[in-house]
């Protein structure tokens, strides 16, 4: 079954940001949110090193975010040991900031490796982090083919920033 989501005004207006809100043309969408220097405007919740988190741009829940590097690199063993430890303290402080603002009762941790595995943006490596509940599937799901998120990226934003590990 293929799902479309029931809220789609924002996202024109996320995109024409992330792809053009740069001096220079930018072919990853991730890269060019990354680039940009406002983290609210691009949904950044926090910079490491060598990885940053985003919110998702679609999100299967709300407090849906990714971990991904900062360098553009679309395989997990193209990762140097550098960045496979900043992302881990990322995905680290995800679980623990979704916990904090959301009380799930699960987190999904992931990586989709290809698009033939799901991968909307297979050529820069990202891990999905998002909070579940049970019947979070609801009949919207079952019926519609949709997911009905009830809150916007910028609730999203400041309630994961604000719960973000100090670090």
């Amino acid at each position: 079954m293929n799902f479309e989501q029931l809220w789609a005004g924002w996202r024109a207006t996320y995109l024409e940001t992330a792809i053009h809100g740069l001096d220079h043309p930018v072919e990853c969408v991730f890269c060019s949110l990354i680039a940009l220097e406002d983290d609210p405007k691009a949904y950044i919740l926090w910079r490491g090193t060598f990885a940053v988190a985003i919110l998702n741009a679609y999100p299967y829940s709300s407090g849906h975010l990714m971990i991904m590097p900062k360098r553009h690199v679309g395989e997990m063993e193209e990762l140097d040991p550098d960045e496979g430890m900043d992302l881990l303290r990322g995905a680290t402080n995800a679980v623990r900031a979704l916990k904090s603002a959301y009380s799930p009762e699960g987190i999904n941790v992931g990586v989709n490796i290809g698009s033939a595995a799901g991968a909307g943006i297979p050529g820069h490596f990202h891990i999905h982090v998002l909070p579940r509940w049970r019947g979070d599937t609801n009949f919207m799901t079952t019926v519609a083919g949709m997911r009905v998120i009830p809150e916007s990226l910028d609730v999203t934003w400041e309630k994961l920033s604000k719960a973000w590990p100090i670090s």
